[in-house]
């Protein structure tokens, strides 16, 4: 009984992450790495998030492949101006080296005489696990 209480209060003690789901907590950590990599204007650390031979998506285009072909593309978009407002993960679901994601996003785009407008969108991830590091494998995305 005293081990099962113990238990008990180490769990209630731990934060909310440590009991998480480790795909998610690495995902989360990912994402607030892909942002801060593409507002600071570099595609090739966004690049590097993704695995060797993955897969863009984007709306309206031909599919982007592999890790230089997604770096000049989101190198292309940095270089536009656009900018990352928010990306967040509103649901993961793992299962073994895979894992998939639904998130939301807003974009800054530039517009005409220097006014930026908001620019919301929805996207799915699927996710490949190489070792210890969960990369973004295939990316597809739209505005709402």
């Amino acid at each position: 009984m005293y081990r099962l209480l113990s238990a008990l209060a180490i769990c209630l003690l731990l934060p909310a992450t440590a009991l998480a789901d480790p795909a998610r907590v690495h995902i989360d950590e990912t994402l607030v790495q892909f942002v801060n990599a593409f507002n600071g204007g570099d595609g090739a650390a966004v690049a590097a998030l993704y695995s060797e031979d993955a897969e863009l998506l984007p709306p309206d285009s031909a599919p982007v492949r592999g890790r230089q072909a997604i770096q000049d593309f989101w190198q292309g978009a940095i270089d536009a101006g656009i900018t990352m407002e928010s990306l967040g993960a509103v649901e993961v679901e793992a299962h073994g080296s895979m894992a998939a994601e639904v998130g939301a996003f807003v974009l800054k785009v530039p517009g005409e005489n220097g006014q930026t407008t908001s620019v919301a969108g929805k996207y799915i991830v699927v996710w490949r696990r190489d070792g210890h590091t969960w990369r973004l494998h295939r990316d597809i995305w739209n505005t709402n």
